[in-house]
């Protein structure tokens, strides 16, 4: 039986390390509160990606057409007819961070047709014509939408082989789907240029100066997803180095849950070991934001092999936009095999 010292105590000793228990949780919140009180910087202008951006021809833009996702909202993508010798094979392309269907992968999504490919420029979610810009409604989303918009290509594809091709983060974005539970969708996926994520050893610091990320700010929010609370992920997270009063034609910034969902998983090679159809990367030899020279590292040993191919004198946004780089792309894109 405890006798009353005893059990004051034992009474004494719980309190003191509920006390200490408190204040370390007090402390926590005060740690986590403060980082994601930091402010979001925007980075200057990158007058490489805006000069390149600026020698493209738009007048051939075909206009936007709309389809509706599961939640109801209309989600923007532009149509390119085969223009060549049709192939029978339908390209679905991703653009980059920031951008659009509207911007430079419209010299790709032509070349593409002319190839014979019928392709399709979507809008993703939170850029363009699709949604709020510079967010999403929850991880996961930018998927279901791709699947929606797949189903939307059956009605008039139905047994077309298609091909995923994303730029970018759009090729960071591609990869993730590679390794998804919807990667049966697609016989093949491309990668151009693709933004592998933070640790990632082809990332140049802050992508070569493109993209400013608010570091304590995704380390509180990340921690705070970890224990089940999501209140804070509508929080702008990753700020782009665009141009001034640019904000008509692209992002500036991203909240936690499009930077979380418009990427990769956090470590690439779980995406990689997961894909089960052939995955190609394309970059230029001369990539500002990435270091191009890595790719081949980044998936060495990877089974099925992924391809890496580099052309020489194509920097970022060339990939997409060069004629040469574009014109060997939609080759390959047309012509190479395919195992459905």
């Amino acid at each position: 039986m405890i006798n009353g010292i005893g059990l004051k105590k034992t009474a004494s000793a719980l309190f003191s390390a509920l006390r200490w228990g408190l204040c370390g949780v007090g402390v926590a919140a005060l740690v986590l509160l403060v980082m994601i009180a930091a402010p979001l910087v925007a980075p200057p202008e990158l007058r490489s990606i805006s000069a390149a951006r600026g020698t493209i021809d738009f007048s051939t833009l075909p206009a936007i057409e709309r389809f509706q996702a599961r939640d109801g909202t209309a989600l923007g993508f532009r149509h390119y007819p085969a223009t060549g010798p049709a192939t029978g094979r339908v390209a679905i392309l991703i653009h980059g961070s920031s951008g659009s269907s509207g911007n430079a992968i419209h010299v790709l999504s032509m070349a593409l047709a002319a190839h014979g490919v019928e392709s399709y420029a979507v809008d993703i979610r939170g850029h363009g014509a699709s949604g709020t810009r510079g967010d999403i409604g929850y991880v996961g989303q930018l998927e279901h939408d791709l699947a929606d918009f797949v189903a939307v290509v059956r009605k008039t594809s139905p047994t077309a082989p298609l091909t995923l091709i994303g730029h970018s983060a759009g090729g960071g974005f591609a990869l993730r789907v590679a390794g998804s539970p919807i990667q049966g969708l697609f016989v093949r996926t491309v990668l151009l240029a693709p933004y592998l994520g933070y640790y990632a050893p082809t990332n140049r610091p802050n992508s070569g100066g493109w993209a400013s990320p608010d570091m304590p700010r995704i380390i509180a929010l990340t921690m705070l997803r970890r224990i089940g609370i999501v209140c804070c992920d509508a929080l702008p997270v990753l700020a782009f180095a665009v141009p001034p009063h640019s904000e008509q034609s692209l992002v500036p910034a991203y909240t936690e849950r499009l930077r979380s969902n418009f990427a990769t998983h956090l470590d690439f090679r779980t995406d990689l070991a997961a894909a089960t159809r052939p995955v190609s990367i394309y970059s230029g030899a001369d990539d500002e934001l990435m270091l191009a020279d890595k790719y081949a590292e980044a998936v060495r040993g990877v089974t099925p092999p992924v391809t890496v191919k580099l052309i020489d004198g194509i920097n970022h946004v060339g990939i997409v936009s060069n004629p040469r780089a574009v014109s060997m792309i939609a080759d390959d894109v047309a012509t190479a095999g395919l195992n459905s």
